[in-house]
């Protein structure tokens, strides 16, 4: 034996793992005491398959307008890149569907604006990212191992990440879905270098049913597990900055904000709890808020009001330039033409155009 080989010691290698073993017990714990509905281990490498169908998808230009999804391939193909010396990443999910007015009650009324029920409450990139970062305080305290928070805010495929962690499958609508849970969850991600015992990946259980296909009113979803962005009312209004193509428009009826359609069809999502959060709770009625009432908020009220919510971002523009066209597919009323009127100058030239569409909807002229 060279002075440079090292004897095995299986006592230590036992020792350690039951070390790390203990780490990830307790910080299962920790992340039930902090909110999370469930917690699991991956490693920190992207499964080929879910790498080969991001390949496909961008040379598909199912990506739209969203360049950033080609600028960091590489990172979302190679997640250890983002933290060197990364072995394992830690996904956690949270729950958010709130108590809020029936999503298809309000899909039915067209006088009303539908906003996806992720986005009622507080933006979720600051709830799971200070409960991550709490998360990481309590690892940091037992070891002083290299971590990262992620929620959203980098080049990582969190679904794919999940899915082999064992939290869920990939449904075909693309989001992650769980047998005890369905699909209204955040999930958020730390990347850690310490070689974690690993959790099993999730098994697929969407067998034959092609509810979300149906469903989709943009027929967005052009294949099982395959999204063409461009379609896609989630995209059209909070991703994409211009006008919205002028085919489309009738089909997004009352959705201002993002599209849930394809999860209120699934039937996992007959297993959906609502949330216990506060954070996610409805704020500014936006769960049953009239459209005329919304499109007569001026920037500084859309800015006080959308204020901690993750509607902020997609500004006042697009806000107003999804509501003129909810408005051209409300039924026609008074009220409903005078709102619109009452833009027809509006400082936007995406806004005037939109509200033009909608008042030639309604057989008038601005």
């Amino acid at each position: 034996m060279s002075e440079n080989d090292h004897p095995v010691d299986p006592v230590s290698d036992a020792a350690t793992a039951a070390s790390l073993a203990e780490l990830a017990a307790d910080i299962r714990r920790w992340a039930a005491e902090l909110g999370f509905a469930a917690l699991a281990i991956a490693p920190a490498e992207t499964p080929p398959a879910a790498a080969d169908a991001l390949r496909r998808w961008l040379a598909a230009g199912h990506h739209g307008d969203m360049h950033y999804m080609t600028r960091h391939v590489a990172e979302r193909l190679q997640p250890a890149t983002l933290v060197p010396g990364a072995q394992r990443v830690i996904c956690g999910r949270r729950n958010y569907l709130p108590a809020a007015a029936p999503a298809a009650a309000v899909l039915a009324n067209p006088a009303l604006a539908y906003v996806s029920r992720y986005a009622l409450g507080r933006d979720y990139h600051k709830v799971l990212r200070a409960r991550l970062q709490k998360l990481v305080e309590r690892i940091a305290a037992r070891t002083p191992a290299r971590c990262r928070v992620f929620t959203d805010s980098a080049p990582v495929l969190e679904v794919a990440l999940a899915q082999r962690a064992g939290l869920g499958w990939r449904g075909k609508h693309t989001l992650l879905l769980g047998r005890d849970t369905g699909s209204y969850f955040f999930l958020g991600e730390i990347f850690i270098d310490l070689p974690l015992p690993l959790d099993a990946p999730a098994a697929d259980h969407c067998g034959t049913c092609a509810a979300c296909l149906a469903a989709c009113p943009t027929a967005a979803i052009v294949a099982p597990h395959e999204l063409d962005a461009r379609r896609c009312i989630s995209y059209l209004t909070i991703e994409h900055p211009g006008a919205i193509p002028e085919p489309l428009r009738p089909q997004i009826g009352n959705r201002i904000y993002g599209c849930d359609d394809c999860q209120l069809v699934c039937p996992w999502n007959r297993f959906a709890r609502q949330t216990e959060i506060k954070d996610f709770a409805v704020r500014q009625g936006l769960d049953r808020a009239p459209l005329t009432t919304l499109f007569a908020w001026s920037e500084a009220e859309f800015l006080a009001r959308t204020a901690g919510s993750a509607i902020r971002r997609i500004g006042f523009e697009r806000w107003s330039r999804n509501i003129a066209v909810a408005l051209g597919n409300a039924p026609k009323t008074p009220q409903v033409v005078a709102a619109l009127r009452a833009r027809v100058d509006d400082a936007s030239l995406l806004v005037r155009e939109h509200v033009q569409w909608a008042l030639a909807r309604h057989g008038e002229r601005g």
